[in-house]
């Protein structure tokens, strides 16, 4: 076992493979060259077109003990996987890894599987039951968890060998070039799955939108496709929404979103070119609201919206107060639609995203972003992992990446949240490291990190509730006490790597 630099034991190796503790967020090089795969050639003309999903796990010659991916566009609605690991199961292979983009509620239905050892291990985020299970020690299955833009770094440098990529295509012909903008699947942007199409030994484009070639727009092209196989149905898109998209009418909320805005006035970034993401809470856009409104106020008129898009931001693009929209993943149906009409509404991959190890990720390039939290603690560190009893139930999409690229993080949440603190003197999970984040934003405050001294002047010129984080965690803990700590077993059951590769916490088997 090894310290890392924020003070959590890493053990030397897990699951077979050498560890390596987190330092900081920058110093830590490539090391390796990128992964590429197998050049081919097909008969002239060939026809890719197969039967079904197990005639193309028996085409693509996966075996005991390889990995398998897909893409998590259709989010929730996703039936593609649970399909896949169904057929693998039948045909008798065993000792699969699964590396998809991330694992949603939807897919506990290969949870038999993982008790069989048909999955033996999960190199992906994972949302709900199972991370529930595995934390519990009910499920022995080692995870990694990595942000987007660490994921598509660990497939380009062959850290994580995809042998064979399923990949949901809503739209696509019969010799491989797909989109997902539209059909009855249509999930937008398929910024995911363009680097497992680059980069796994085998691509399988599944359809339930068969077209006459060519499917334009090509989003993921022929060249990279070995097999396209049609099905009934990859899923439900009414599913892709699996958070609020509304701003919230909470007061706290809304008190929240009014002193976030107040920060980013205050920065000085508000001005001509300015970029900005949210998430897709109700808090986060009432921020966007807010910053609407102070954008036509100024008649500013920003660069780029990027992330998971929603339909305000479309709202934001279509009313000219941003240039474009980069956008990695749609988080609802209004944004898949924007995607597929509108040519200032482009899709990027994850690499582009968020990936640290290439020329330049668009998270480079953001002024600010909005970002929520399950627990921050005195140091700014962020949990977005684990719940507060400690069990694995969310990934940690862009929190990482977005909080180290852009120019101010801000971190919204309520100071109190099922009873129990948000701001307490140690996170259960360090997801995103507090040297970072630049704010922490409650309702009954704002904590601004210490390298940030101009900026915390600024707000309290402006007569903002400015307070030590240290305070706010002492008003809170006065209302609720402070919290038991959690207990835990010896044993790790995942790992939660930060972007860069390095380790950046554990998770551990909760105590019953």
């Amino acid at each position: 076992m090894a310290l890392n630099s924020l003070g959590r034991l890493i053990p030397d190796t897990f699951a077979g493979r050498m560890l390596l503790p987190y330092s900081d967020p920058w110093s830590l090089q490539p090391h390796t060259q990128r992964s590429t795969r197998p050049t081919k050639r097909i008969a002239h003309d060939g026809n890719k077109i197969l039967a079904g999903i197990r005639e193309a796990i028996i085409a693509s010659g996966l075996k005991d003990g390889m990995t398998i991916s897909t893409h998590h566009s259709l989010r929730n609605g996703d039936q593609l996987l649970n399909q896949i690991v169904h057929e693998i199961d039948d045909l008798g292979i065993r000792d699969i890894k699964i590396a998809s983009s991330s694992v949603h509620p939807v897919h506990a239905e290969i949870i038999p599987a993982i008790r069989k050892g048909v999955i033996t291990g999960l190199e992906c985020g994972v949302n709900g039951l199972i991370g529930e299970l595995i934390s519990r020690g009910e499920l022995i299955c080692p995870v990694i968890v990595r942000s987007h833009g660490g994921r598509a770094r660990a497939l380009i440098t062959g850290e994580v060998p995809v042998d064979v990529a399923f990949l949901a295509a809503p739209c696509c012909d019969e010799y491989g070039n797909f989109n997902g903008f539209s059909g009855p699947s249509a999930c937008g942007s398929l910024g995911y799955a363009k680097v497992d199409a680059l980069h796994a030994r085998t691509v399988i484009a599944v359809t339930d939108n068969l077209v006459p070639y060519p499917a334009v727009p090509v989003g993921i092209p022929q060249t990279v496709v070995d097999y396209v196989v049609p099905v009934e149905s990859l899923g439900d898109p009414a599913k892709i929404v699996s958070t609020t998209t509304r701003i919230t009418t909470d007061p706290i909320g809304l008190q929240i979103a009014k002193y976030a805005a107040l920060v980013i006035e205050s920065s000085g970034l508000l001005k001509d070119g300015f970029s900005f993401q949210t998430g897709t809470g109700g808090i986060s856009l009432a921020v966007a609201d807010h910053v609407r409104s102070l954008m036509r106020k100024g008649n500013i008129k920003g660069s780029f919206g990027c992330g998971g898009i929603t339909g305000y931001f479309v709202d934001m693009l279509e009313e000219g107060l941003f240039q474009a929209l980069l956008d990695v993943q749609c988080f609802d149906l209004k944004a898949v639609e924007s995607i597929a009409r509108n040519r200032n509404h482009q899709e990027i991959s994850a690499t582009m995203y968020a990936n640290p190890f290439n020329s330049g990720a668009v998270v480079n390039r953001l002024d600010c972003v909005i970002l929520s939290a399950t627990e921050v603690d005195v140091d700014f560190n962020v949990n977005v992992n684990t719940e507060s009893n400690g069990y694995l139930l969310h990934n940690t999409g862009g929190h990482s990446d977005t909080a180290a690229g852009a120019k101010l993080a801000i971190i919204v949440a309520p100071s109190i949240r099922g009873r129990l603190p948000i701001i307490r003197d140690s996170v259960t999970t360090i997801t995103t490291p507090g040297e970072t984040v630049d704010v922490v934003v409650t309702e009954r405050g704002i904590a601004v990190n210490s390298k940030h001294p101009e900026l915390k002047a600024e707000l309290i010129r402006r007569r903002a509730p400015v307070k030590d984080i240290r305070e706010l965690r002492d008003e809170i803990y006065a209302l609720t006490g402070v919290p038991r700590p959690l207990e835990f077993e010896d044993d790790v059951v995942g790992l939660v790597e930060y972007r860069d590769g390095s380790i950046i916490d554990v998770i551990r088997k909760v105590k019953e």
